[in-house]
């Protein structure tokens, strides 16, 4: 039992990782309301995806939906078509159709580097397969 207790807390100790730094991710309209400006994302990231020509990375990483009437139907919206493009360490992103005027929409940020330490999935935080995400609203 001793043993295990050890295992246990070197995994834990192993699996902190105290340089980590926490994304803040915003999302703002421009003025005309035809499209948004996504910042506070890591500028490496940026960068790396960006050389993508067919622009078909961002959707992997920040996609933009429509929200429905019910809300618990979030997870089953198509994405929004639209165009992508890196200035001043943020993405713009322009639908191909104008936003609606009273429609709500939201980015779904992708947290690929969050939570995928050993110990987060013994304390709970993280479930083998599961995609940490924070949808982020607008009008």
């Amino acid at each position: 039992m001793m043993k295990k207790m050890i295992w246990l807390c070197l995994l834990l100790c192993f699996g902190c990782n105290t340089n980590k730094e926490e994304v803040n991710v915003q999302i703002t309209q421009s003025a005309d309301k035809r499209s948004i400006q996504i910042s506070g994302l890591d500028n490496a990231v940026l960068q790396d995806i960006a050389r993508d020509s067919s622009g078909s990375a961002w959707q992997a990483l920040v996609p933009v939906y429509k929200m429905p009437a019910d809300t618990d139907l979030k997870n089953y919206q198509p994405v929004q078509p639209g165009t992508y493009h890196v200035k001043d360490n943020s993405v713009i992103f322009t639908p191909d159709t104008p936003f609606a005027a009273h429609q709500t929409y939201f980015v779904r940020y992708y947290k690929y580097d969050t939570a995928n330490k050993a110990s987060d999935f013994i304390m709970g935080r993280n479930r083998p397969g599961g995609l940490h995400y924070s949808d982020l609203v607008f009008k």
